[in-house]
C-alpha cells in the first residue's frame, strides 16, 4: 500500500436488510466510493439502511437510531426547500433559532465555494450549485459518513462531468468517505474505490483502474459500460502460451484469448471486449500471431467529441470500435465499406458460463 492509499479514509460495512429488498452487503467504503448496479438493485436501499430510514442490522451504526446517526444523506434530487435562499436551506439542518444558525450555514456554504449565492433560491442556481447547497447541508450533521443518491442523475450531459469531477475534489477536500449509489458507469470511473452490485450482492469490489480492467463477470462488464459482449465455444485446449482458439459462432470467424484457468474444449464462455480496445492496424502492417485480423462491413459511425463509435457487422453479430474520428475519416469507414482490425487476445475478456 502506497502513501496515497494509506491516507484514504476507509469504512468497513456489513448490511443485513429483510425489507423492502432482502439483501445481505459486505463491501468497503474508501474514499470517494461508487456503489454500482442498475435499476432496482438495491442501491438506495443500502443507503437508507445506512442513513437508519429502513431496518437494518450490521456495521457501522447498528441499532442507533437514524437522528443520532453520523451520516450527511443527499437523496435524489437533493430535496432543497424551494421558498428558502441556500443558507435557509443549510441552516435548516442545524436546529436552534434561525437567525443563530446563519453564521454557521455561511461557513458551510463557504467550504463548498458557495458563499456568494447564500440568498439565491433553488430556482436561482445551476444543477450542480444545487447539489452543492445540498451537499452543505449534510455537512451540517458533521458526519463520519457522505451518503449521495444518484448525485448526476438531474444533470445534462454537458455539465455532469464538471459537476462531478468538482464533488470528488470537495469530498477529498474534507478528507471525508463517501458512498454514491450510481447506476453511471462515468461516475465509477472517476471514483477512488468501485462496489458492484447484481442480484442483490456484491459482485466485485476494488479501485477503478481494477474493477475496469478486469470485470469479474458479463454482468460486471455490462454494468461498466463494456457493450461488445458474447458468447463463444472453446475450440481447442490452450496452447504452450496460454491461449485459446474459440468459436465465435454468431460472428461466424474465430478469436483468440487469454485462457482462463480450467477451459476445456466444446466448453462455453462468456466475452466480452471494450470498443477501445480493437485496433485498425497501419498500412501494410502485418497481423500479430495473438490479434487475429477479422473483416467486417461497416453499419453504423456515432460521431462523439474528437472521436468516433464505429457499428461492425460481422455475420449476425454487431461488434462496436472505438477510434479517433481523423482516423475513421482516413479510412473512410462509412456506413457499406469494409474494414479490417485487429482483436489483441489479451484484450478480450472471457469467463467460463456457469
Amino acid at each position: 500500500m502506497n502513501a496515497e492509499e494509506a491516507s484514504v479514509p476507509r469504512l468497513p460495512v456489513r448490511l443485513d436488510v429483510a425489507r423492502p429488498l432482502r439483501m445481505r452487503l459486505e463491501f468497503e467504503v474508501r474514499g470517494f466510493t461508487a456503489l454500482l448496479g442498475a435499476s432496482g438493485e438495491g442501491k438506495s436501499t443500502a443507503l437508507k439502511a445506512l442513513a437508519g430510514l429502513v431496518p437494518s442490522r450490521g456495521e457501522p451504526f447498528d441499532a442507533w437510531p437514524a437522528q443520532r446517526r453520523p451520516v450527511g444523506y443527499l437523496p435524489q434530487g437533493y430535496a432543497l426547500f424551494p421558498h428558502m435562499t441556500a443558507w435557509q436551506n443549510v441552516a435548516y439542518a442545524l436546529g436552534g433559532a434561525m437567525s443563530r444558525r446563519r453564521a454557521q450555514a455561511l461557513e458551510l456554504l463557504a467550504a463548498v465555494g458557495l458563499r456568494e449565492q447564500a440568498l439565491r433560491r433553488p430556482s436561482e442556481l445551476s444543477g450542480g450549485q444545487q447539489q452543492r447547497v445540498a451537499l452543505a447541508r449534510a455537512l451540517a450533521r458533521h458526519p463520519r459518513l457522505l451518503l449521495l443518491d444518484e448525485p448526476t442523475s438531474a444533470l445534462d450531459a454537458s455539465t455532469r462531468d464538471d459537476v462531478l469531477a468538482e464533488l470528488v475534489a470537495r469530498m477529498h477536500g474534507l478528507g471525508m468517505p463517501a458512498l454514491v449509489a450510481t447506476h453511471d458507469a462515468q461516475v465509477a470511473a472517476i471514483a477512488d474505490w468501485v462496489v458492484v452490485l447484481a442480484g442483490h450482492l456484491v459482485l466485485q469490489q476494488g479501485t477503478a483502474r481494477e474493477v475496469f480492467a478486469r470485470p469479474a463477470s458479463l454482468q460486471a462488464a455490462a454494468l461498466l459500460g463494456v457493450h461488445n459482449r458474447f458468447e463463444a465455444m472453446v475450440h481447442a485446449a490452450p496452447d504452450a502460451a496460454g491461449l485459446v482458439v474459440l468459436d465465435w459462432r454468431q460472428a461466424g470467424t474465430r478469436v483468440l484469448a487469454v485462457a482462463p484457468a480450467g477451459l476445456r474444449p466444446g466448453q462455453t464462455v462468456d466475452c466480452a471486449v471494450p470498443a477501445d480496445a480493437l485496433r485498425l492496424p497501419a498500412a501494410r502492417q502485418a497481423a500479430a500471431p495473438d490479434a487475429p485480423r477479422l473483416r467486417a462491413r461497416v453499419e453504423h459511425v456515432v460521431a462523439q467529441a474528437g472521436r468516433a463509435r464505429v457499428g461492425l457487422r460481422l455475420g449476425d453479430a454487431l461488434l462496436w470500435l472505438g477510434a479517433a474520428w481523423h482516423e475513421v475519416e482516413q479510412r473512410g469507414l462509412v456506413p457499406g465499406a469494409d474494414a479490417e482490425f485487429d482483436l489483441p487476445a489479451r484484450e478480450l475478456l472471457v469467463w467460463p458460463r456457469a
